[in-house]
């Protein structure tokens, strides 16, 4: 019996069914249900909220948050190996958990889901950042989740929350402080996972705001700033040649220096940007 409900412990569910982390998947399990559940309660009070889990795994993170009281958690599986796994805690929490066994890139959850919605996740680490952008970026705003309580190596977290005029600062960043309040919430050592990474891994909580700190198209935002910090070390005239031919004059009514570098630019410059790109 586990120190947060009466199913048996991770290394034991593991074990039984034979759930050894595979690399392709960007798989590592976090055993300690303490731990999950601490991360869990990351996400604030769960208990009149639908939550949407990633990559699973043997369930460690979920058994979490459906001990920590959430109404109803969704999580996608692309790794059949671990539904049975996944089948035993949905037996335990009648009604309460749903499984769907896909690849989150290509899944729409919020036909499963009803608001409020919460997204909590150890997210594999191969999908991690794009599924990230894709909940920053929706073409309206606010989106369908509340917060986001995500883990990720400790130098991506690190790049989310990160301010100009440092090394870590760059896309990730201006897309998750232009529409969320983004802090990093815990850390956790390598030896935290099964199997132990070579890294140092953290747990970010982004809440959304009712409105984007400063006016922009999400598609044209990301498209400079993906520009921008692709060539980091090049004066921004140079690193965005491509996206408007006229682009030094389009710095200048942004209130940004052509011989800038995009580590140097603000998030309310890189709006003001956009802006200008945008009008063609």
């Amino acid at each position: 019996m586990s120190a947060i409900d009466d199913l048996p412990p991770l290394r034991e569910v593991i074990a039984t069914h034979g759930l050894s982390a595979r690399k392709a998947l960007g798989q590592n399990f976090l055993l300690d249900l303490n731990l999950t559940a601490k991360i869990a309660r990351q996400a604030g009070t769960l208990s009149d909220t639908d939550i949407l889990e990633i990559g699973p795994g043997p369930g460690g993170l979920t058994r979490g948050l459906l001990s920590e009281g959430a109404r109803k958690v969704l999580v996608i599986e692309k790794d059949r190996r671990c539904l049975p796994a996944l089948a035993e805690i949905a037996e335990r929490y009648p009604g309460r958990l749903h499984v769907i066994e896909g690849d989150a890139l290509d899944v729409d959850p919020l036909v499963h889901l009803t608001p409020p919605i919460r997204v909590a996740a150890n997210l594999p680490y191969n999908v991690g950042t794009e599924l990230l952008v894709r909940w920053l970026t929706p073409p309206t705003w606010p989106p369908f989740w509340q917060s986001l309580t995500l883990m990720f190596q400790r130098e991506v977290a690190e790049r989310i929350v990160a301010q100009p005029g440092s090394k870590a600062y760059g896309r990730l960043a201006v897309l998750a402080q232009w529409r969320a309040d983004a802090r990093i919430a815990m850390a956790l050592p390598p030896e935290a996972f099964t199997p132990q990474p070579k890294v140092s891994s953290a747990v970010v909580h982004l809440t959304a705001l009712p409105a984007p700190r400063f006016d922009a198209d999400a598609a044209v935002l990301s498209r400079v700033v993906a520009a921008a910090f692709n060539q980091r070390r090049k004066m921004l005239r140079a690193a965005l040649k491509g996206t408007a031919p006229d682009i030094e004059d389009r710095l200048r009514a942004a209130g940004i220096k052509p011989t800038d570098r995009a580590e140097q630019v603000s998030l309310e410059a890189f709006c003001a940007l956009a802006r200008e790109v945008a009008k063609g």
